[in-house]
């Protein structure tokens, strides 16, 4: 067992980042992106400050409901950076299931994209909050979800009340790195930063609070168990949404130092192109993802 980490998310993306800044951290090989340690703490952190000028502050819900798009993955570590708590959002939700999660988790913000698998994210979410449309980004009254207030849209054209994933770029610029680090500085690796729903098989589904602490040593635990180093490269499929992808495959890698090689939707050949492209030594998933047909 690997010793304890006490450490925040922020500061282990920033240790990871020090130690290996010219690592390849994050690849999508079919959008040719690609960032080191280095760039992708930096890019977290310019999300970070983007963030904090909505006025998301420290213990504020923000729910995150996308597949695997760079997106979730440098909200999931801006989030932990300024202590707000991550919601993970199934992909697979309709529309009664995203309004008690919206509800039940009180969240303030919510990033989404505008589709997934033929449902429509917008077309429900509008349907949920019709007084969406008529609102300016950021400043939403909802009588349904009282606490919610800003929505950011991942995609090509923001739909009326949404602020635009790119806009935190723009935003980000009139919050010094200062700031930042004093926010970070006021975290303790106690704090709660995740939220994950279990599934409700025998009632309505429960957002477990797990903390720093909590996701950071379950992470380096596993990349201990799987004797995952710098020099390793792990596909990951599975969804971020899941413990299995968002800390098992993120929070692992990072703790090692590993390369993050996410597939945005599950598909049999796109993963086996992932691994063959760039020779990853580590690949996620379950039972049904390695069954295949003759």
């Amino acid at each position: 067992m690997a010793e304890l980490i006490d450490l925040t998310i922020g500061r282990l993306l920033e240790q990871t980042a020090k130690r290996h800044p010219d690592r390849e951290a994050v690849v999508y090989p079919d959008r040719n992106l690609r960032y080191t340690y280095a760039q992708f703490n930096r890019l977290c952190r310019r999300t970070a400050k983007g963030l904090m000028k909505l006025g998301i502050k420290k213990g504020d819900h923000v729910a995150v409901w996308a597949s695997n798009v760079p997106e979730w993955l440098t909200a999931q570590f801006a989030a932990a950076q300024i202590g707000a708590v991550l919601v993970t959002v199934n992909t697979n939700f309709q529309s009664a299931e995203l309004d008690y999660l919206l509800k039940h988790s009180d969240a303030s913000a919510l990033i989404l994209m505008d589709s997934y698998r033929g449902t429509s994210y917008t077309d429900i979410l509008n349907g949920l909050i019709p007084e969406l449309k008529e609102s300016e980004p950021g400043q939403l009254q909802s009588d349904r979800f009282p606490f919610l207030k800003t929505i950011l849209f991942i995609g090509d054209k923001s739909p009326p009340g949404m602020y635009h994933w790119d806009d935190i770029a723009t935003l980000s610029k009139t919050v010094s790195d200062t700031e930042l680090d004093h926010r970070m500085n006021s975290l303790m690796s106690v704090d709660v930063i995740n939220m994950q729903y279990t599934s409700g098989t025998t009632g309505f589904p429960k957002g477990v609070m797990l903390s720093h602490f909590n996701i950071i040593n379950n992470a380096a635990n596993i990349a201990e168990c799987m004797k995952l180093s710098s020099t390793d490269r792990m596909c990951i499929p599975v969804p971020f949404f899941h413990c299995f992808g968002c800390v098992l495959g993120v929070l692992a890698c990072v703790s090692a130092g590993a390369a993050m090689i996410p597939v945005q939707e599950f598909d049999p050949a796109s993963v086996l192109t992932a691994v063959e492209q760039e020779k990853c030594t580590a690949l996620h998933g379950v039972p049904t993802m390695f069954i295949a047909e003759l």
